[in-house]
Formats: C-alpha cells, structure tokens, sequence
C-alpha cells in the first residue's frame, strides 16, 4: 500500500514538473509570436511602407475648384493640396502629387499608384464597397445651376424631375448619382468635366446643370450672373473624404488623428479661409 502511495506520488510531481516546463516553454514563446505579429502588421501598413519610401503620394484630379486645380504656371494647388502638404509635413516626408482622371483614380488607388485619394472625393456607400475612407474633413453637397430661360420654371430642385428638362454633370461622380436617383424622368447627358456640363448651360444647349455646391457657386460667380440663376441651397448630404485601400486599420488610425490635430490647432481653419472664405486666389488661377 505505502508503495503504491509513494508511486503515486512521484507520478503526480512528474506531471506536476511537466505542465510547469510547457507553461514556461509557452510563456518564453508567446511574446516572440506577439512580436512576429506585430511587425508583420506593421510592414503591411501603408504608413510604414510611405515611412520608409520618404515620399507620401496623393491622387487627385486637378479640376475640381477650390479643392484642387492648376494655377497659371502649372503647378497644382488647392484646400486638399495644402491639406495634405500639412499631412506629409508630420509624417515627414516629402509630397508627390499623382494627377488622375476621375473615371480611373480608384482603380488607380487598388493598383498602388499612390497611397492616398485627396481629391474631394464623397463618400458613399458605393465606394466604401472598394475602398476605406478617413471620417469627413469637409461637407457639401449638390445644387443646380439653372439656364435663365428655364428660370420661370424651375424654382427649386424639386421641379427637375420632368421629361421637358436636359440635365447635365460630369460623368462618374455624385451629381451624375443624384441626377439619376432624383430626376429618373429629365433627359440627362454626362461629360468628362463639370466645366463643359456648366457650359452646355450657360450656352442654352441644356436646362440645367446639377453639380457640387462649391464648384457651381464659382462657375456661377465667373461666367454664369449673365444667363444663368444659381439654386444655392445643397439637396444631398454629401461627406468628402480621404479615401485609402481597405483593411488598412493603422493607416485609418493615423489620418483620423491627424485630422483632429488640424482642426483643433488652427491649421484646418485657416486653410479653409484660405480657399472659401476669400477668392483672391482666383487671380493665379484666371
């Protein structure tokens, strides 16, 4: 009996000794798998990859005033541009800009030409479907610049959805949405810029034309108080924002907090009384 005791008791400390080596061999190897982790993560995040090139590129299509455009010697220039020179500036890095047609700059994106969309791009729920995008940093939305003919007509935005009505914007964003989501029965017609669908109005080839609000009150200011009549008050709820590849969690993380950062130190406000609280830039454009 006393031996069975005994070797009960050696058998029991074995396995005692035995857990203990495999909780220690486990606890050793854990925090070097933690860490194995972690830098995996870290060398599939974009912000590291910008981090270690020295060069952050951007996306955009230089033709969306006052958001982004070319001045007269060429260079591009604009609320997003000088949004994200402050971006690169805290990254520390230096700043390339990727001008892209509108219709491509997404797929452009998923394609790795550049590392970021900053092109007053809306976000919807479309897009999100492809792409991940960093909270607002702007809201606009749709209005209409209406033909003085037409004017007599169409007081408001909810008077567009009639068959007697051409309606024009520029192809692939989300006028050309809101065109076809609210006013199903107007004859629509689609172009490559919001200048030329603006155009088609002011020359009388068209009724009216739905585009973003800043854009419109521009062109109306510019060329449009002779024969055009500007609906001012947006109808859609529209969100710009950065737009990035999904899946991308620290990447997100750092635009969100750099966007907090701006708009809480004073950079953000007076980059935006830069570009829509004053039009003295328009001079370098004109």
């Amino acid at each position: 009996m006393k031996r069975i005791i005994t070797l009960a008791a050696v058998l029991s400390t074995l396995i005692f000794l035995f857990a203990c080596g495999q909780q220690a061999e486990q606890a050793a190897t854990a925090p070097q798998e933690d860490i194995n982790v972690r830098l995996e993560l870290q060398k599939a995040s974009t912000l590291e990859k910008i981090i270690q090139r020295g060069t952050l590129r951007v996306g955009l299509e230089a033709g969306y005033m006052p958001f982004e455009m070319t001045d007269k010697k060429g260079k591009i220039v604009g609320f997003d541009v000088d949004m994200v020179t402050e971006m690169a500036k805290a990254m520390g890095v230096k700043l390339e800009l990727v001008n892209t047609a509108w219709d491509g700059i997404i797929p452009a994106l998923l394609s790795d030409k550049f590392d970021i969309i900053a092109s007053g791009m809306t976000v919807n729920q479309e897009r999100n479907l492809k792409i991940n995008f960093a909270n607002p940093y702007i809201i606009v939305g749709q209005t209409a610049l209406v033909n003085k003919k037409s004017a007599d007509k169409i007081k408001s935005w909810k008077d567009l959805n009639n068959p007697d009505y051409t309606i024009t914007s520029k192809l692939g964003t989300t006028g050309e949405q809101a065109v076809k989501r609210l006013f199903p029965k107007a004859n629509y017609k689609s172009y490559e810029t919001e200048t030329e669908a603006m155009l088609e109005v002011m020359n009388g080839k068209a009724d009216v034309s739905v585009y973003d609000l800043p854009m419109c009150a521009i062109f109306y200011a510019e060329r449009g108080m002779d024969t055009m009549v500007f609906l001012d008050e947006p109808f859609t709820y529209e969100p710009l924002g950065w737009a990035i590849n999904k899946g991308d969690a620290d990447f997100l993380n750092w635009l969100n907090n750099f966007l907090i950062q701006m708009k809480n130190d004073g950079r953000y406000d007076k980059i935006y009384n830069k570009w829509f609280g004053d039009n003295k830039w328009l001079q370098a454009i004109q």
